[in-house]
């Protein structure tokens, strides 16, 4: 059995998306040791991304795989030491080491601070079936899965950003796409809805919830109930992709940091957590906005942020002599 490692890092990041990635890049070109755990690939959610459009720098697009590796070659080009984990349990104060420990299904990482990027997971409808067609026909990744629906028909259920452009991308694939969402109107931005209207592919199932997934060995029908009438009806289908949200990955720190009522991680201005020494940033903190944009930039102020707090820890302050008048004895 190996030694457990017991070097104290600089810093941590948990998570290797764009915000723990950026965070990665501003640490390491800062000279802190620096290391990054990722349970998946680097890049989180944008790497299974087909086409990023908003992202300053490329008015053409660029994939979300390719823009990932691109931060991931220049966090690396800078030092950062990128390990692939298989999930984190723990994280809690060495008070004797005066340092974190992070616990991984694969050995201990300790850090004199810690940046906390998990990102978010897809939500789960749990209704019947869903659980048990995963591989199936129930998916929750267009780009992942779209090629396995050639000349198929398929059913996207939400109405964001999310749902709009994974369906866009398996009409590429599918003869027909079958949009389920719970209102009379889409949440996406203008431009993701102008393209999704104007293709024929698309048949919207408005004011409609899921109900039943149902099939055989695959599936071969998503059940859907009318939210005003009550009124079911089978979609003939041969896949189900659910986008009805997302939860932050922090169930395994309640009772360490503040949570807010979602389970997002509680930051201030400059993402610092309830813990000394604990920042946190990227779609698992609480934000108004959940974009690329916004979680680099919040990856690299956490790490602009640890590297003062580590520069504050190695050298205080000194504490000033009180002056004659203030409880102290004047000099004789």
């Amino acid at each position: 059995m190996p030694e457990p490692d017991t070097t104290v890092h600089d810093v941590v990041i948990v998570g290797a998306g764009p915000a723990g990635l950026t965070a990665g890049i501003y640490a390491s070109r800062g000279r802190l040791d620096t290391v990054i755990l990722e349970r998946n690939m680097a890049g989180g959610q944008i790497s299974v991304t087909e086409l990023v459009e908003n992202y300053p720098g490329f008015p053409e697009g660029i994939s979300g795989f390719d823009l990932s590796e691109k931060m991931k070659e220049q966090a690396l080009k800078f030092g950062a030491d990128l390990r692939e984990i298989q999930g984190v349990g723990k994280l809690e104060h060495d008070d004797l080491a005066d340092c974190w420990v992070v616990h991984t299904d694969d050995g201990e990482v300790r850090g004199r601070a810690v940046i906390l990027a998990p990102g978010r997971e897809p939500r789960r409808s749990g209704i019947p079936g869903e659980a048990e067609f995963i591989g199936r026909g129930v998916s929750w990744c267009a780009t992942c899965d779209g090629a396995l629906y050639r000349d198929r028909v398929v059913a996207v259920v939400g109405g964001g950003d999310a749902a709009v452009e994974e369906g866009m991308f398996l009409a590429k694939f599918a003869t027909k796409v079958y949009l389920v969402h719970r209102r009379k109107e889409l949440r996406a931005h203008a431009i993701a809805q102008e393209r999704c209207f104007a293709n024929d592919k698309f048949e919207f199932v408005w004011d409609s919830v899921p109900h039943r997934i149902d099939g055989s060995e695959m599936v071969e029908a998503l059940e859907v109930k009318d939210v005003n009438t009550g009124e079911v009806r089978a979609l003939p289908v041969n896949g189900v992709f659910m986008y009805i949200g997302q939860i932050p990955n922090t169930e395994w720190l309640k009772g360490v940091v503040d949570l807010d009522e979602s389970g997002y991680i509680v930051v201030d201005q400059d993402m610092r957590t309830s813990r000394p020494g604990v920042y946190a940033a990227g779609d698992a903190a609480v934000s108004e906005l959940k974009q690329i944009a916004t979680a680099t930039g919040q990856g690299a102020l956490a790490a602009v942020q640890a590297e003062k707090y580590l520069d504050q820890v190695a050298c205080p302050m000194p504490t000033p002599e009180p002056a004659a008048g203030d409880g102290a004895a004047a000099a004789v």
